[in-house]
């Protein structure tokens, strides 16, 4: 793990379907802005907790260039009509030492796939490889496949809510 930006293992959905856990790149722009058309508004929402179609080219230039050091990013790959297509996103991006904010997105024709299980499982194992001790998330209360995810992942779980929405702490160490 001492590249991230290389970091590439291939798995498979539940559906058996090949899929590439990898390192987002900066040459992904056209397929990350293809997923996000992809992506319903619903998903959009709960991803970023507020109506959402389109970003910013700042917002865009944020996402792609990741450090591999504090902002990790991995995207799901898979093969659609024989072209490769992002399937789904993961990263987190430190916040203090030792803690990493975390972020998901399966784009929506491929929800259901355990997608979303295989970036969490790459997605601790480097973050664990990176020494944090633990991820937190923040969850709108009415996305419950995400608040799933985080209780079957395995990892010691705190929740606490607001008024705005869940926040998750999974344990490491």
């Amino acid at each position: 793990m001492d590249d991230l930006s290389r970091y590439s293992v291939i798995e498979r959905s539940r559906a058996g379907c090949a899929v590439e856990i990898r390192a987002l790149r900066p040459d992904d722009r056209d397929r990350l802005l293809t997923a996000v058309d992809h992506t319903s508004a619903h998903s959009l929402y709960l991803r970023f907790f507020g109506p959402r179609r389109h970003f910013t080219d700042k917002e865009i230039t944020f996402f792609l260039n990741v450090d591999f050091t504090s902002h990790v990013a991995l995207v799901a790959v898979t093969e659609q009509d024989g072209e490769p297509v992002i399937a789904g996103g993961a990263r987190y991006l430190v916040t203090q030492p030792g803690q990493a904010e975390v972020a998901f997105t399966v784009i929506d024709p491929f929800q259901g796939q355990g997608i979303g299980g295989l970036l969490t499982r790459h997605l601790i194992s480097i973050a664990r490889g990176k020494g944090l001790t633990e991820l937190i998330a923040h969850v709108l209360a009415d996305n419950g496949p995400m608040l799933k995810l985080f209780e079957r992942c395995g990892l010691p779980l705190h929740k606490k809510r607001d008024a705005e929405a869940i926040h998750v702490t999974l344990q490491l160490t």
